[in-house]
C-alpha cells in the first residue's frame, strides 16, 4: 500500500480518529473541528499526537 492510516489524537477535546497519512484535503476534527491534518503533497502535515497505524486486514 502506498501509504497508511494512523489513529490521531485531537489535542484539544482529545477525541481519536482514523486519518490516511496522505491525506489530499483538510482533515478535521468530527467533534471540535479542529484541523488535525492538512495536505502537503506528500505525507500530510499532522500537529497532533499520534497514538498508532492502523493494521491493514
Amino acid at each position: 500500500m502506498a501509504g497508511s492510516f494512523i489513529k490521531v489524537k485531537c489535542t484539544d477535546c482529545e477525541n481519536e480518529q482514523v486519518v490516511f497519512e496522505k491525506a489530499s484535503t483538510e482533515v478535521n476534527c468530527a467533534v471540535c473541528g479542529t484541523t488535525l491534518a492538512t495536505p502537503t503533497g506528500g505525507k500530510a502535515d499532522i500537529p497532533h499526537d499520534v497514538v498508532e497505524t492502523v493494521e491493514a486486514r
